[in-house]
């Protein structure tokens, strides 16, 4: 079977840095599946996008018969799958949108490679990598972590959304036999997130010397795993993972979001950026507390002891190294976020 892979998501934040990485860093084929939606950019895909072992398919993962054509004209050995809705405040106000990608994709997707895995005589080779959040454990109190074996209790429209997801993914390789894994991973960040999300707003307000909207009182907990490092996560699990299985990946690192906040006003205040709104005020004083949204979940964090026990992964990338990395790339790309944004 061909060094192919379909990666759905594409052009999303993790997918696109998972696009990036393999035509970069490896030999394969690479098939980017995006519908283009809010969070789904050519841009992000700009470094590779002429490359000769890259292919760009906008295709919705709900539409079934270009699934099954996709699988049929590319033949991939593989699949990963980051295709999703998947922001919470955007759950709140629209859910419909989410289940319907997160739930209905995700079956028409898992459908669509088991008709081709089945046509190909089950290839032994062949892998399905749904890749998931730890949103569907729910919360957490002062203590304790999520693992592989954390009941799920998701809050969110986007996490419940996820959960059925996962859940299809498991049926599809206990009921079918396709050779199904799962990765569940902590919150993200890097270069290329889409702006709505924490890190980037930050950025962006301060550098535009707006409000730095915090929600509550800033003090929810969240294990933050830098981009690249969940980009190896993935590929390792690809790899060497063992099928039906799940896999829970952290960065070792719960932060309070306030904390975040405050150290990316202070990175800004010491490389104060051309074009920056301010000169002499502090960052911190544009902070600006403002209502919780509903149903934001105190604490979370991630026990990735399995993925670093089986396979050998670990993060590489300490958060104050990966923080200043996303700040400067920020302030130095802020054309991207606007075009992002339209």
């Amino acid at each position: 079977m061909a060094n192919t892979l379909l990666v759905t998501g594409g052009a999303g934040f993790i997918g696109s840095a998972v696009v990036r990485h393999l035509i970069q860093e490896t030999e394969a084929t690479v098939v980017t599946v995006d519908a283009l939606t809010y969070a789904g950019h050519r841009e992000n895909l700009a470094p590779v996008m002429g490359h000769s072992r890259h292919h760009f398919e906008r295709a919705d993962i709900t539409d079934a018969p270009a699934m099954h054509r996709l699988f049929e004209e590319y033949a991939p050995r593989g699949v990963l799958h980051l295709a999703a809705e998947s922001h919470v405040d955007r759950s709140i106000d629209g859910p419909a949108a989410f289940v319907q990608t997160n739930v209905v994709g995700t079956q028409v997707l898992l459908e669509a490679a088991r008709t081709y895995w089945e046509a190909q005589g089950k290839p032994d080779d062949f892998r399905f990598l749904h890749v998931s959040t730890d949103e569907v454990y729910g919360e957490l109190g002062e203590t304790g972590t999520f693992t592989e074996e954390t009941p799920y209790d998701p809050s969110s429209p986007y996490s419940a959304s996820k959960a059925g997801a996962d859940h299809l993914a498991r049926a599809w390789h206990r009921t079918y036999g396709l050779p199904v894994l799962l990765t569940n991973c902590s919150n993200n960040y890097g270069p290329y997130q889409h702006p709505e999300k924490l890190i980037p707003v930050v950025i962006r307000s301060a550098l535009d010397g707006e409000p730095i909207p915090v929600y509550g009182d800033g003090k929810n907990v969240r294990d933050w795993l830098y981009v690249k490092d969940h980009v190896r996560a993935l590929l390792r699990v690809l790899a060497e993972g063992t099928v039906g299985e799940t896999y829970n990946v952290g960065g070792d690192c719960e932060r309070e979001n306030i904390a975040v906040v405050r150290q990316i006003c202070d990175l800004l205040d010491e490389m104060r950026p051309a074009g920056g709104a301010l000169d002499t005020t502090r960052h911190r004083d544009l902070i600006t507390f403002v209502d919780d949204r509903p149903g934001h979940d105190w604490r979370y964090a991630i026990d990735a002891s399995k993925i670093k026990d089986t396979l050998g992964w670990a993060p590489r990338v300490d958060f104050e190294e990966g923080l200043w990395r996303t700040v400067r790339w920020y302030a130095e790309h802020r054309g991207w976020a606007q075009s992002v944004q339209g």
